[in-house]
């Protein structure tokens, strides 16, 4: 990602120009703005190629100096060439913040994220203008001030252009047999919708980060968040409406936004509901299904009729295991930081997220390391009891338990309770002694830091 920054900071000049040229005509004709804030035209010579006029403009925001222009700020500072200018925007920053960051980015938005700042009324114009030179495309999330349930300043461009990190739409699948590329202790991302049987290698998503695919006669959308270590299957059809959606190129709080072809409005990857534009209040809410993060060799045991990504995606990749975000996964450092961290789990230790409906606003998560140790593992979420199996790959499913209380399981495929009835496990529900069932609840892996990041109030099982 760090790439695109580097080429884009090149053009500057003349891209902030024209950028600005057309926020000072939107900052004219707004009629409602907090009093004696500037228009956020005067950026237009802060990011110009006078450089006189450019440290003119930054002397006359530190006479009006408001934090209302810190973000706007932030958001040209990886665009203006070193230098003079970008020394000035730097120590501007430092007089208002009493921080010291210099070039630090992430630093710096952890000041902007400790407080409200309040929002410039062009901000939004301002974000459309700018990365609109990057992407035209970018402008349709932005413009005309669109209804955000989120704070602008907290989304950042994550070095791509819209769909630069290519989703895979409908993609080619091989039988287990044909699958030679895998190894057994590649990870898989595995599906089991009414029998019809997927499996998706990480190894092939941390490229893509999206698929979409017919599963089962339903058109399914799979969403990869490489940075926060977050697999979600999620059925897009809400009320009867089909929502295509996409990679942004956008990230709030070190996770991808998604966007939808028909209105532009972004949403979130962990909540799936719309954050920004059009859609914003409409009561909209995907559905998580069910998946599993588990070897190859412990999915093609239990589902030999399974089917698999093929390597021929349309796409020139190394698509060998660990290939992709292998430096980003190997530390506990962030690319992009979040407005605050939890250290009672490393950043990126991976926790189970749980997602019961039922409790709208309760968040839990499980630290993997817990559940490897505890293969049966009882809780709840408000009222909702549930059953956690873990097999011996590491995978872990989850069950709607109700009045269920297990007490073993043989790792595979058989469970007893406490008065030694037997019930078989398999991908969709547990089966009792009698016929009765417990169906199986959507939870998926993400790193600590991530959930904790959209989740502050979510209990931690560790």
């Amino acid at each position: 990602m760090r790439r695109f920054y580097d080429r884009f900071a090149t053009r500057t000049c003349l891209l902030i120009a024209s950028v600005l040229l057309a926020t000072a005509a939107v900052a004219a004709s707004t009629a409602v703005r907090r009093d004696a804030l500037l228009p956020l035209a005067v950026l237009y010579d802060v990011a110009g190629d006078d450089e006189a006029k450019a440290l003119a403009a930054l002397k006359r925001l530190d006479e009006h100096w408001d934090n209302a222009y810190a973000a706007p700020l932030l958001d040209l500072l990886p665009f203006v060439p070193p230098g003079r200018v970008q020394r000035g925007i730097v120590l501007q920053l430092e007089k208002a913040s009493g921080r010291s960051y210099g070039g630090d980015l992430n630093g710096w938005y952890d000041w902007l994220w400790s407080f409200d700042p309040g929002e410039h009324p062009d901000f939004a114009e301002f974000k459309a203008a700018l990365y609109s030179q990057l992407d035209p495309r970018f402008r349709q999330y932005f413009e005309n001030h669109p209804k955000t349930i989120i704070r602008l300043d907290e989304i950042r461009w994550g070095g791509v252009r819209r769909d630069g990190i290519p989703p895979l739409r409908r993609p080619t699948m091989l039988t287990a047999r044909e699958a030679t590329y895998l190894r057994d202790d590649n990870v898989v991302f595995g599906v089991d919708i009414d029998g019809d049987v997927r499996a998706y290698p990480k190894r092939i998503l941390a490229w893509h980060e999206m698929v979409t695919d017919t599963i089962a006669g339903q058109e399914l959308n799979g969403v990869y968040c490489t940075l926060c270590g977050s697999m979600i299957l999620y059925d897009t059809t809400v009320d009867g409406v089909h929502h295509e959606l996409g990679t942004s190129g956008f990230l709030y709080r070190s996770n991808k936004l998604m966007y939808d072809t028909a209105t532009k409005s972004l949403w979130s990857t962990l909540t799936g509901t719309p954050v920004v534009g059009p859609l914003v209040g409409k009561g909209i809410v995907l559905k998580p299904l069910f998946l599993v993060t588990t070897t190859w060799g412990e999915w093609r045991r239990r589902h030999p009729a399974t089917r698999v990504l093929s390597l021929d995606t349309g796409y020139l990749r190394d698509y060998s295991e660990g290939a992709a975000y292998r430096d980003y996964f190997a530390t506990q450092r962030l690319m992009f930081n979040v407005p605050k961290l939890d250290e009672r789990l490393p950043n990126k230790a991976e926790v189970l997220a749980v997602r019961v409906a039922e409790a709208s606003g309760i968040h839990l998560a499980i630290a993997a390391s817990f559940l490897a140790t505890h293969s049966l593992y009882q809780d709840h979420v408000d009222t909702v009891n549930f059953v956690v199996l873990t097999d011996t790959s590491g995978a872990n499913r989850v069950y709607d338990a109700r009045d269920l209380t297990l007490a073993s399981w043989n790792g595979t495929d058989t469970a007893h309770d406490r008065a030694g009835g037997v019930w078989k496990v398999s991908e969709a529900r547990l089966t009792g002694p009698r016929g009765e069932t417990r169906e199986r609840l959507p939870a998926h892996r993400a790193f600590w830091f991530g959930w904790y990041a959209a989740y502050p109030d979510t209990r931690l099982v560790k």
